[in-house]
């Protein structure tokens, strides 16, 4: 299991000296959101300032062309030297069309033909075959060598897709190399919903589920006292009544028992009641989205929560805390470290069967 930073919106400077702070504490890697800024300079900027794993989590597909986004993922590849893995999603409906003004229809099929073009692109790159890739949404067939990056000394960038519901993550045991997972996750919702999908799509494809990355994104609440881990309790319980407020995720709720949850959060959400909202996350709700912990029993909570399920754990809050009080990433290196040691350690397994 990795121990991943989650990073978004900071400024390209900021971002190569958040990603020399992630190494030098021992992270694996920084995952980078798409919000205001293109996730894909950050990694860039990243990637010329230390030797770290750089992922999108996520990059907006669908207004970029398939060959567009394969250009710049073969670039940050090969800058990165090989550390660079390319996370898509669709989006939802309103950006797609009316911040991006692209097409968004039939998003979950749009996007295996936009990876099964990426990877012809790839292909092409390296002069393994000529580009002629024919899907239902895109169609690409045109690559003169002068306009193409040719090939590079490190193998093609994973491609891993964001997914929700279950036929997302079908989609992705079937066509992606890993899957991020929405930070609106309970082990619920990880063991009923994620992991029996993503091994229905790999079986369907005739591939080992065990092949796959699965990029988990957590709020991990860490303190040695209650006023160290009030802030990001309140933080956390922010972000859940935001996630939530989304209809399409009103189903991790109802496997908890709690169907009151949702429709609350969208009546609260249209009033414009931030209060209101996050009062909805009641301690006991909290609880099954959150991991807490002291920091010398961080790496454990840690790893009983996703060992068996997670190969990346990400940390929602790193990025934050750091423009925060940036001596606060040091205390994350014991860990990290903490974490590798159970991969290593033949008495403390890092992983189970699901």
């Amino acid at each position: 299991m990795k121990l991943d930073l989650m990073t978004g919106g900071l400024g390209l400077r900021e971002v190569q000296a958040l990603a020399s702070a992630a190494e030098a504490s021992g992270h694996d890697g920084l995952v980078i959101t798409e919000a205001g800024r293109t996730a894909y300079l950050s990694c860039a900027a990243a990637a010329l300032a230390a030797d770290i794993d750089l992922l999108t989590g996520i990059a907006v597909a669908f207004p970029r062309s398939p060959m567009v986004t394969a250009s710049t993922a073969w670039e940050l590849a090969d800058v990165s030297g090989g550390r660079f893995r390319l996370g898509l999603g669709t989006q939802v409906r309103a950006h797609i069309e009316r911040r991006y003004n692209a097409d968004f229809d039939h998003p979950g099929p749009r996007l295996e033909d936009y990876v099964r073009a990426i990877r012809a692109c790839f292909a092409a790159f390296r002069g393994d075959e000529r580009l002629d890739h024919h899907g239902e949404f895109y169609d690409l067939t045109l690559l003169p060598p002068m306009w193409s990056p040719g090939p590079i000394d490190h193998p093609d960038p994973p491609i891993d897709i964001a997914a929700v519901n279950p036929w997302m993550l079908r989609l992705a045991g079937r066509v992606a190399d890993g899957v991020h997972v929405h930070p609106l996750n309970t082990s619920t919702y990880m063991r009923e919903t994620v992991v029996p999908n993503l091994a229905a799509g790999a079986e369907g494809a005739g591939r080992p589920v065990r092949d796959l990355q699965v990029i988990v994104p957590a709020f991990i609440v860490v303190g040695d006292d209650d006023a160290e881990k009030q802030p990001w309790r309140d933080m956390a319980r922010m972000q859940v009544a935001f996630y939530g407020s989304t209809p399409n995720y009103a189903f991790i709720f109802e496997q908890l028992g709690r169907d009151d949850v949702s429709p609350q959060l969208r009546t609260h959400q249209k009033a414009g009641d931030l209060a209101r909202m996050s009062a909805v996350i009641d301690d006991d709700l909290l609880r099954e989205f959150i991991v807490e912990a002291t920091w010398s029993t961080a790496a454990d909570a840690i790893a009983e929560r996703y060992a068996g399920v997670a190969t990346r754990v990400v940390n929602y809050f790193g990025a934050t805390a750091w423009t925060r009080d940036p001596s606060n990433i040091e205390a994350w290196g014991a860990v990290t470290e903490a974490l590798r040691s159970r991969a290593t350690d033949p008495q403390r397994p890092e992983t189970a069967t699901p």
